[in-house]
Parts: structure tokens; C-alpha cells; sequence
């Protein structure tokens, strides 16, 4: 009797397993066909392409013709024209020098016949002079060109005393200013020039006492 009942609820529990299964297939089946419902067939859309137009089919559109408009270019404005003058380069200023004029008096030995020679014992004195200038003379040009205006200052002050001790005028008055400008003057073309003096007034010396 027990075995019996035992089997007949068995029987029953696999009946019941069996009513569940079947109800959760129905229930899915049912949940299935309405999500196919809800979506929408959409038919795809077809694209068709537009063959080119032929030749025949095309339209020529011609462009409207554009009236010309004769714009002249503004013309350059003329300038006068510029004379160019040649440049004139103008001359270096050229410097000036006062040389001397040695404008003196012939030379006279008045003094030696005053201190109470005679005039032939003077005029021994200045003949022996002569020799003594031209010496000098030498001697002066020889420093002029070496540019030695001290020894140029010590030869004339030497020949300026002798000269002046025996007259004045000519030779004499030029050594002695001759002597006063190589005391600071140091200019060779002033010295030069007193040179060519000093020649010139020793000829003169010579004419009057040989």
C-alpha cells in the first residue's frame, strides 16, 4: 500500500515538471511572435542612375557678349628735364708764403772811415770779406737742403757780424735780417729765398770793391 502511494505521487511530480516545462514554451513562444509583429518590413530603396544626356539632348547656353570699355592708361606724368651740369672740382687753396723782396741800399763802408780809416784801408776790409761770404754761402745752402735751420742760425749770426762791422746796406742788412728769421722761422722756401738774396748782394759786393 505504501509503495503504491509513494509511486503515485512520483507519477504525479513528473506530471507537474512536464504542465511547468510546457507552459514556459508557450509563454517564450508567445513573447517571440510578438517581437516579429512589432518590427516593420521596409523595402529598400531602389537607386537608379540617370544615363548622361547625349550629345543630341544637350543645351548650349552661349555667354552674353561683354560691350567693351576703351579705358585709356593715365599717361606718366613729364617731368622737366634736369640739365646735369659737370661737376667742377674746385682748386686746392694754394698757400701763400711772403718772401722776402730784399730791397736794400747798396752797401757802403762809411762806418770804417768814420772810426778813422782811410778809404783804401776800408776798402781792404770789405775785399777780404768777399771770400768769407762766399764760403758761407756754401755752408748755408748745404743745411738748407738738409733741413738744419740751427746751423743755418749759427752761419749767419758768425757772417752777419762781420758784415755788419764793416757797413751797412746790401749784403749786410740782409744777413742781419736773414739771422732774425732763422731765430724761429723754419720754412725752406723763405730760407732759400734769403739764400738767393745773399748770392745776388755778394755779386754786388764784388763789382763794387775789385
Amino acid at each position: 500500500m505504501l509503495a503504491l502511494t509513494i509511486l503515485s505521487l512520483f507519477i504525479l511530480l513528473i506530471v507537474i515538471i512536464i504542465f511547468i516545462e510546457y507552459r514556459n514554451e508557450k509563454k517564450y513562444q508567445g513573447k517571440r511572435s510578438e517581437r516579429s509583429t512589432q518590427k516593420k518590413y521596409e523595402p529598400k530603396k531602389l537607386v537608379v542612375k540617370k544615363a548622361p544626356p547625349k550629345d543630341k539632348d544637350k543645351v548650349e547656353v552661349k555667354p552674353k557678349p561683354v560691350p567693351e570699355v576703351n579705358v585709356e592708361a593715365p599717361k606718366p606724368e613729364q617731368k622737366p628735364e634736369q640739365k646735369i651740369e659737370p661737376k667742377v672740382e674746385a682748386p686746392e687753396p694754394v698757400e701763400t708764403k711772403n718772401l722776402p723782396e730784399a730791397n736794400y741800399p747798396e752797401f757802403t763802408h762809411i762806418r770804417l772811415v768814420e772810426m778813422g780809416l782811410s778809404d783804401d784801408e776800408a776798402k781792404e776790409f770789405v775785399a777780404e770779406l768777399i771770400p768769407q761770404l762766399e764760403t758761407e754761402t756754401t755752408l748755408i745752402e748745404a743745411a738748407i737742403k738738409e733741413k738744419d735751420f740751427h746751423q743755418l742760425e749759427q752761419l749767419t749770426h758768425g757772417i752777419k757780424g762781420s758784415a755788419t762791422n764793416l757797413g751797412t746796406g746790401g749784403v749786410s742788412d740782409l744777413l742781419d735780417e736773414f739771422n732774425t728769421y732763422l731765430k724761429s722761422g723754419t720754412d725752406t722756401d723763405i730760407a732759400e729765398a734769403y739764400l738767393k738774396h745773399l748770392v745776388h748782394y755778394t755779386g754786388e759786393l764784388k763789382r763794387q770793391y775789385r
